[in-house]
């Protein structure tokens, strides 16, 4: 009786990707595993967030994606900062911070990391969240009224100087509005 129950097991595990059952989601061709809705808007405003913080042509306050980062950061990077290797590497950062100069748009991924492991309970319980996500949106709405009334026009944003932060604004906001539904 065993025997069966155990073949039964291990029949089922191969029948299962990554310990989902093989015909509730879809594996992409190019990837090892399949890519769920919430890990894609972490990726998009992860790396559009990034694409802003050294983007050329917008006037927008740059301190402002220190907190989106934060509410959209994964929860792998929240547990690494909140560990041994991330609080060793905010102590390496703010060391070399006093002794050497650091430009405003370098400085951001280290605050970035300062607020992630001393942020509260209840303010990292908001990710993954409503409440989160509305938050999220509302700051990313903000930087693109920033963007777009400090720009002058429409016409000026998608000029060559700054077509690629206008693109990065606009990909953010619809992200984040996808992300509502």
């Amino acid at each position: 009786m065993e025997a069966v129950a155990g073949g039964q097991e291990e029949e089922e595990r191969q029948q299962c990707v990554g310990g989902v059952p093989s015909r509730t989601f879809h594996q992409t061709p190019f990837s090892g595993s399949a890519l769920f809705p919430s890990q894609v808007l972490i990726v998009a405003v992860v790396s559009v967030s990034r694409v802003l913080m050294l983007a050329r042509g917008t006037a927008i306050q740059k301190q402002f994606l220190v907190p989106l980062f934060a509410l959209q950061a994964p929860q792998s990077v929240v547990a690494w900062a909140r560990g041994e290797y991330g609080v060793w590497s905010a102590f390496i950062a703010l060391l070399v911070r006093l002794f050497y100069f650091i430009p405003g748009e370098l400085e951001l991924p280290f605050i970035a990391l300062l607020l992630l492991i001393v942020a509260p309970y209840q303010a990292s319980n908001l990710r993954g969240t409503q409440v989160g996500a509305i938050v999220s949106w509302v700051i990313a709405a903000y930087i693109a009224y920033q963007h777009f009334s400090r720009i002058g026009s429409l016409q000026k944003a998608f000029d060559q100087v700054s077509i690629v932060a206008t693109l990065a604004v606009l990909a953010v906001v619809s992200t984040l509005c996808i992300s509502l539904l």
